[in-house]
């Protein structure tokens, strides 16, 4: 039996939030706990966009919470982040509700949502959070210029994209907060360990192998992966396919990998 999902609903400052939350069939006593943030270029996408990666997390043994977050095209810049953080609390705070008072937190996000989860990380740093173990980056949008070699070879001289697009709304006027734009930061030790996954054709994928070198380079706990061939990515992970991709138990076991690594998971 695979992992199974239940709406649940979560007690914030804000009022009740309804989540989706993930079990998996792994048996671990204290599962490592993962807040997960969806795709969707800061402009849409929701939990169900985020289905494969909370399923393949929770495969991997973690229970994992995926909440919505808002719009930037409504609202900008630190909005989402600020949110986000909120939940990060609440799983802080009901960790033996959800899963055990001993399960380590981690957050994790793809595309956009790698982006606040990096913002996560730095933020957890800088306000001595103190709980994160880790943090679980798939393509992540790091860097708003849009321009790496990466990014012009996939877009192909295309005038309209849609990360540009969500990347002028998201920021509005934090362009300079390494919270907005996690690439451009200038301080990154101290930050919790990173598994940062991309793959040869993703679009985000000079700016996610840039940051995983300058977090190593600052002494940071670091496992990259990029993999092979034709994968779609960052599209292909949110069409939720009825048949898991070819690539799908390969990143189920860099989780479980990162899981033991960081001493979430036995070895």
């Amino acid at each position: 039996m695979g992992a199974v999902w239940t709406e649940e609903t979560l007690n914030s400052n804000a009022g009740p939030l309804r989540v989706r939350v993930y079990r998996g069939d792994s048996g671990a006593k204290a599962p490592p706990l993962v807040l997960h943030l969806h795709s969707g270029a800061f402009l849409e996408g929701s939990a169900k966009c985020g289905h494969l990666v909370s399923t393949l997390l929770a495969d991997a043994g973690a229970v994992v919470v995926s909440p919505d977050y808002c719009d930037a095209a409504k609202e900008p810049f630190p909005a989402a982040l600020k949110f986000t953080y909120e939940m990060l609390g609440c799983l802080c705070k009901d960790r033996g509700a959800l899963a055990s008072k001993k399960s380590a937190l981690y957050v994790a996000g793809e595309e956009a949502g790698g982006n606040l989860a990096a913002g996560l990380a730095l933020k957890a740093r800088d306000v001595a959070f103190g709980s994160l173990q880790g943090q679980i980056l798939l393509s992540p949008m790091l860097d708003p210029s849009v321009a790496t070699g990466s990014f012009r070879k996939m877009q192909g001289g295309a005038t309209d994209c849609k990360w540009l697009d969500g990347w002028k709304h998201y920021l509005g006027f934090g362009a300079c907060h390494p919270y907005a734009a996690p690439g451009l930061s200038m301080r990154l030790g101290g930050v919790a360990p990173a598994l940062v996954v991309t793959a040869e054709d993703d679009p985000m994928r000079d700016e996610s192998l840039n940051y995983a070198r300058r977090l190593r380079e600052a002494g940071v706990m670091v496992q990259e992966h990029v993999l092979a061939g034709k994968t779609g990515w960052p599209i292909a992970y949110c069409e939720c396919p009825s048949v898991r991709p070819p690539w799908g138990e390969t990143i189920c076991d860099y989780f479980k990998a990162f899981f033991q690594e960081t001493g979430a998971l036995p070895q």
